[in-house]
């Protein structure tokens, strides 16, 4: 039977306002009475009558915080801006420590209870964004900002995508009011992946002004090893390379860019290679004033590539942090190849080596192996090649399962060998030891490369997926979410949804996890390895009819695969496996 309160809850779509008091615990402490005595009054005269008069609803206070409902978002939007404006002018001079408001947005589907409370996704949504919000800020969500965006004369900043805490998909943040305490910027907000005393870089794809078109691989492979370079620094904060590389082909000012990546410098450069010679240009940009830093074309020849990266990265980290000492630049230089024709095959392979496709997968060894003919002893083509041939057990493209492990696990630790203080290399090895189950290993080389490049999206990734084959999915999501907080254009970012996915599979929320993994395959739709652990997802979320089209899709592209050889290429802890093995088996894959 349905209780007195089900019955008279009502739902409706509405426009929910959630605002705080900022520092309120500190004025508190410092003047409990005087602090209680101006949030009253700042309630009777400015609160309370701008929502009556944007014809909102004060639901509810609650402490220093108050929650409103409107008809219209443009209303409320209108409510926020009049709110800040009043409240700033009520405490000019008034006090030493003015007070200060931060407000939430959000447009959604909300339950009214009979004594008019409001509960659901639309208000828990405005609370977390007014947790974000500045001090005398506002952030909105984007149905929000869809809605009011060609209404009304604001400025709004579009701030990415975020997860939020017990929201089961992604929202769109947009900020309107840059805070009106001079001291906070909205860089230091926004940049949540890194502290506020690293300086934080992102190297945009350099242009390639070659009359060659076939040499835009080589200016990528530039800014490739330019990014390894700054990344080994722990007192800078550097965006991955897969998130630079969106702009790519964009007309997009420096001051977006910054804003998108919250980074405050930005090094952007040119590549002209005719020949043997060759003449790279590069400027670091603050991306806040838009001013040049510095700017320099450095001339060569091709034997002397190297050099002329290292003199970059020198000339960017002296102008950003002139005390970093020349052994730490020394450092962070790799090992090198000794044929620059396996240079180029390397960098020409790595598009391929990042798709995760089984053809992509074909072509990137092809390249690989012709750069170790040519120089045996390059670890970062032996690296690479050890992640193809892992790539294969794991998406259960191999011919030879024991083979390829064999071969995997070989050359990672011939990579490491040489190249034992490389992050990438040690990242490898790491993943390596997963695909044999030999866990304790893999997380002793990921913490290593995590501790000598804390800005890898990738070995977080990896460390992400460690946690979750440990059966330890919360740290396991944690990774991925910072993975993905350093890297968010990652074409890659879609594993990371797969890995949130699969976490929330082996914690037994079967629903999220089906939602995740829905969320990385419509990203990537060529990645029909998905299927394997969608379609039990589906089928133990009680979703038998989705879970069924989704062995459906896989069977198209694995033609005959079965149970059986799904479980052998995971690495999942036993009773996950059986789990995910029950799913398969309800979808109808044979055993």
């Amino acid at each position: 039977m349905s209780s007195s309160s089900d019955q008279t809850a009502q739902r409706r779509l509405a426009a929910v306002l959630a605002a705080d008091v900022v520092g309120y615990s500190d004025l508190m402490s410092r003047d409990e009475e005087g602090t209680l005595a101006r949030l009253r009054d700042l309630r009777r005269q400015v609160i309370e009558p701008q929502i009556r008069s944007h014809r909102g609803r004060l639901v509810k206070t609650i402490g220093d915080g108050f929650l409103c409902e409107f008809s219209s978002p443009i209303e409320a939007v209108r409510c926020a801006v009049d709110l800040q404006e009043a409240v700033a002018q009520a405490s000019d001079g008034e006090h030493a420590k003015p007070l200060q408001l931060r407000i939430g947005i959000n447009l959604g589907d909300i339950i009214i209870e009979d004594d008019g409370d409001i509960f659901g996704d639309g208000v828990n949504v405005a609370s977390r964004l007014q947790k974000m919000a500045l001090p005398g800020g506002i952030c909105l969500s984007g149905k929000v900002h869809e809605e009011v965006r060609d209404r009304l004369p604001y400025q709004f900043e579009d701030h990415g995508e975020h997860r939020f805490k017990n929201i089961g998909r992604l929202i769109r943040v947009y900020c309107l009011l840059a805070g009106l305490d001079p001291s906070v910027t909205s860089r230091e907000a926004r940049s949540t992946a890194a502290s506020l005393d690293r300086p934080s870089i992102a190297v945009l794809p350099f242009i390639n002004l070659s009359k060659d078109p076939e040499q835009e691989y080589f200016a990528d492979g530039i800014v490739e090893d330019i990014i390894a370079a700054l990344s080994r620094f722990r007192s800078f904060f550097v965006v991955a390379r897969n998130s630079t590389f969106a702009y790519k082909g964009r007309n997009v000012s420096v001051q977006q860019i910054g804003r998108d990546l919250g980074v405050r410098y930005v090094l952007e450069g040119s590549v002209r290679r005719s020949g043997d010679k060759i003449r790279i240009t590069a400027q670091l940009v603050d991306s806040v004033s838009g001013m040049h830093l510095w700017a320099e074309h450095y001339d060569g020849v091709m034997a002397d590539v190297f050099d002329l990266q290292d003199q970059i990265t020198t000339s960017v980290v002296g102008s950003i942090q002139p005390s970093i000492r020349a052994a730490e630049i020394e450092r962070a230089r790799r090992k090198r190849p000794e044929s620059l024709d396996a240079y180029d095959l390397v960098m020409r392979a790595l598009p391929y080596v990042w798709a995760l496709e089984f053809d992509a997968n074909k072509e990137a060894t092809r390249l690989i192996d012709k750069a170790l003919l040519l120089d045996p002893g390059y670890p970062l083509a032996l690296s690479l090649a050890a992640w193809c041939r892992g790539q294969r057990i794991v998406y259960n493209w191999s011919k030879n399962v024991p083979e390829d492990k064999r071969e995997t696990l070989r050359q990672a630790q011939a990579a490491a060998a040489i190249a034992h203080d490389d992050p990438f290399i040690l990242t490898v090895l790491g993943a390596a030891l997963t695909i044999t189950r030999e866990y304790q290993r893999a997380e002793s080389l990921l913490e290593r490369a995590l501790a000598l490049d804390p800005n890898s999206a990738w070995a977080w990734n990896r460390s992400g997926w460690l946690h979750n084959y440990r059966h330890d999915p919360e740290v396991g999501i944690q990774h991925f979410e910072h993975s993905l907080r350093l890297s968010p254009f990652d074409p890659m970012a879609f594993n990371c949804d797969m890995g949130i996915g699969c976490a929330h599979f082996i914690a037994k929320r079967y629903d999220l996890a089906a939602q995740w993994q829905e969320k990385g395959w419509r990203t990537k739709p060529s990645a029909t390895w998905v299927h394997r652990t969608l379609a039990p997802a589906y089928a133990l979320a009680g979703d038998l009819d989705k879970a069924r089209e989704s062995v459906g899709e896989l069977l198209k592209h694995y033609p005959g695969i079965t149970i059986s050889q799904i479980i052998e290429a995971m690495a999942f802890s036993q009773e996950t496996m059986g789990r995910f093995a029950e799913g398969l088996r309800l979808a109808g894959l044979p055993e």
